[in-house]
């Protein structure tokens, strides 16, 4: 570097300007920075920024950048009005679910005409139940039956007959067990479940409007899980003890003498032999009709 008219032989301009430094004041430092500032080289602005601290803060704001338009993606994908179907694709509507069923226990029927229900339980019986189903269709006469899973399973073809007449089933669980009430609720469900799944597959899918507990042992439990299951608790007004074999006369008797206008009355084509109450059946339904009973399904 040329020396300046000031500067003594043998000495550069850095010492002097060194020199200079050492000697002036603040305002005159101020401006040289600023002047240095001015020339400093476009090459070492940009490897300040990316060298530490600066590249760091980048880092950050690049990162964030992309954490928020992976949050805003995965929004957009979620959001159901965010990709609206067309007019020809548009949305099946959802099935409308049906109506609850009331967990109260039937007992007799709503009304005061003369009309009352007959059920025929713990079938079907190979013998029994085609003679109840000839004698019904006799009297032009209608009935449930409150059928055993086990015995369904065994005889499908008569749980079949049943519905072809015209008749409707009634879940009577699969064993039997007159202790159910007392059993804890995943047992219960079980056993309402498994002998609805054998009505039904028997009788190709008809629908099991009723339960009747074994032995007509109830709890509110199991009046709750038939009509979660879809079915009315069903109980009875009229009971002649037709399964303890009393006699054929003894069964007439109690009906006659316990019926009422709306009143279920309990009779038995299964759960053993049944000829007594088949031979009461042919006493009981012309006797109703003389009496102007007619014969309908629980409410």
């Amino acid at each position: 570097m040329r020396d300046g008219p000031n500067t003594p032989p043998g000495r550069d301009q850095s010492a002097c300007r060194c020199e200079f430094v050492s000697r002036a004041g603040p305002d005159e430092l101020r401006s040289e920075t600023l002047r240095d500032a001015a020339v400093r080289p476009e090459a070492t602005v940009r490897r300040q920024v990316l060298e530490p601290p600066y590249i760091y803060r980048w880092t950050v704001l690049f990162l964030s950048i992309a954490l928020m338009a992976a949050v805003l993606v995965q929004l957009f994908e979620s959001d159901p009005e965010a990709a609206e179907p067309t007019h020809a694709q548009a949305r099946p509507r959802p099935a409308a679910k049906p109506d609850p069923v009331s967990a109260k226990l039937i007992k007799r029927l709503p009304t005061n005409d003369r009309v009352v229900a007959l059920t025929f339980d713990d079938g079907p019986h190979p013998v029994h139940t085609p003679r109840v189903l000839d004698l019904l269709a006799e009297y032009d006469a209608v009935a449930t039956f409150c059928m055993v899973g086990s015995q369904a399973r065994r005889h499908p073809d008569l749980v079949r007959d049943v519905v072809d007449a015209g008749m409707r089933l009634c879940n009577h669980t699969v064993r039997h067990d007159s202790r159910l009430a007392r059993r804890p609720l995943p047992a219960i469900d079980r056993e309402l479940v498994q002998a609805s799944d054998d009505l039904r597959a028997a009788a190709d899918g008809v629908p099991i409007g009723y339960f009747r507990a074994p032995g007509g042992n109830w709890s509110r439990q199991l009046e709750r899980t038939a009509a979660r299951h879809g079915m009315r608790p069903l109980g009875w007004t009229v009971d002649p003890r037709d399964w303890s074999r009393p006699g054929t006369a003894k069964i007439v008797a109690a009906v006659r003498r316990g019926v009422r206008p709306g009143s279920v009355i309990l009779l038995h084509d299964g759960g053993g032999e049944r000829d007594q109450t088949v031979a009461a059946l042919e006493k009981l339904l012309p006797w109703l009709i003389d009496e102007g009973y007619r014969l309908d399904f629980p409410a």
